[in-house]
């Protein structure tokens, strides 16, 4: 079955299509889920919502645009959402005075650190970050927004945003070279 006709049958109340789609876009969605979250069952819980508002809002979709960029927005901002409702999270920040720190002078041959590392090692490198830098880490990094558009998301500045993506790039780099460094 096409994602059209799937599309169709889901907007009918269809269980069985309902769950054809869920199974079909699992993977890309809790890939998503878990760029945000270093839980998984946390992934889980806000997968679940926000594939209740993708099927909630199937009348909404226009077809002659890629459906699974429109599902992903809709996770993105279920995401965003949840991040808002959660205000303890931001209480976990550890904000850092970078004119104070020592800054690291050591070359890093940047292939060799390539060569070390894939997409799940880097992943996981980014789930370590605390949790309102990781979120801004992903939207910025990953997904492409602005800090103008991570701002008005999250409710926070763009100096905010781009402290945020600073302190994600020095706690990286930190991780990176005690990885490197014990390999060697």
């Amino acid at each position: 079955m096409n994602t059209e006709t799937l599309i169709q049958n889901c907007k009918s109340g269809d269980r069985k299509a309902q769950f054809t789609l869920y199974k079909t876009y699992y993977n890309v969605l809790m890939g998503v889920c878990m760029r945000y979250n270093k839980n998984k069952d946390d992934a889980s819980a806000i997968l679940n919502e926000g594939f209740l508002k993708i099927l909630k809002n199937l009348d909404k979709y226009d077809p002659n645009k890629p459906f699974e960029a429109w599902i992903k927005r809709i996770m993105i901002n279920t995401i965003i959402d949840a991040f808002r409702k959660n205000k303890n999270e931001r209480e976990l920040v550890q904000y850092t005075d970078f004119e104070e720190t020592d800054t690291l002078d050591i070359n890093i041959d940047y292939n060799n650190a390539d060569k070390m590392f894939d997409a799940e090692a880097i992943e996981k490198l980014i789930q370590k970050l605390p949790p309102a830098t990781q979120k801004v880490f992903n939207l910025f990094a990953v997904d492409g927004f602005s800090h103008k558009e991570i701002g008005k998301m999250l409710n926070m500045s763009v100096g905010t945003s781009k402290w945020h993506i600073s302190a994600a790039r020095k706690q990286l780099k930190e991780m990176i070279l005690n990885k490197t460094s014990k390999t060697i």
